[in-house]
This record gives structure tokens, sequence and C-alpha cells, in this order.
């Protein structure tokens, strides 16, 4: 037993040796790079010293530019000027998405009206476009009563 402990101090003696120049000249660089950064100059190493440090993570899939929603609304509504509305009532503004023209719902009812029964995934590959697109789209053709849904398939109403 003590021969291998013996044996390991040697070693770890030996090893301190080996190392024992590198911590000298680490040490040596160490002090003429921070001698250096009081220097002005344009050399690559205190660019890299003097480069900011990297950006603060917005999260997945947000891009540099972009900025926390909720503290954007907040900031904006600070910003604008209260004068010229009425106490109590909140800015104007439109709720969910913007209607389209129709001519996709007029193309879809025209369909219908040409094969009664016709089902969604037909249509779609008539008109060259996704489902999910109909999925919407016919329902509110619904609403205007200018379809009806029997079973899978759409009729026009009479």
């Amino acid at each position: 037993m003590t021969d291998f402990l013996d044996e390991k101090r040697r070693e770890i003696s030996d090893r301190l040796k080996e190392l024992k120049p590198l911590v000298d000249e680490y040490s040596r660089l160490e002090a003429a790079a921070s001698a250096l950064a009081g220097v002005g100059g344009s050399t690559a190493s205190a660019a890299a010293s003097a480069a900011p440090a990297a950006p603060r993570r917005r999260g997945p899939g947000r891009p540099r530019g972009s900025v926390n929603r909720s503290s954007a609304a907040a900031t904006a509504t600070e910003a604008a000027p209260k004068a010229g509305r009425k106490p109590g009532r909140p800015a104007k503004r439109r709720a969910g998405r913007r209607k389209g023209s129709g001519t996709r719902a007029a193309e879809a009812l025209s369909f219908v009206q040409g094969q009664p029964g016709i089902t969604i995934p037909e249509l779609a590959a008539k008109m060259g476009i996704k489902q999910n697109y109909l999925y919407r789209v016919l329902p509110g053709l619904e609403q205007e009563n200018k379809v009806e849904k029997q079973g899978r398939g759409w009729h026009p109403k009479s």
C-alpha cells in the first residue's frame, strides 16, 4: 500500500514540475493582456474584449427586433395622448380577423350548386386550396342560408 502511495505522490510531483512553466507563462500573458487593455488601438483582442455581451434570448421563434407584446402594448398606451377621448371609453379597435372579399366563398358556393353533396376534401381538391380554409368558409355560407350540411356533404339551399 505504501508503494502505491509513494508512486502516486511521485507522479503528481512530476506532473506539477511539467505544468509549472505553463502556469508561469499563463501569468505573464495575463499581465501583458491587462497592460495592453489600457492602451488604445485597433487590435483584434481589444475589439473582442470590448464586444458587447450576447443579447438576452427572447424565446423560441422570436425574431431579433421583436419585443414582448404585453410590454409593447403597455408602452403604447402610456405614450398615447389621452386628450380628445371621452373618459371611460376605450380606444376603438377591431376585434378578430378582417373579412375577405368573398371570392373563395362564391367559388365554393358555385361548386356546391354544381355538385350537391360535395364534401370539403373534394371541394378543396377542385379549388386547389387547403381543406382547413373551407372548414371556415362553408359554415359562414350556412349562416347566410346559402348552403346546408347533410351528413358529410354540402347542398345548396333552395
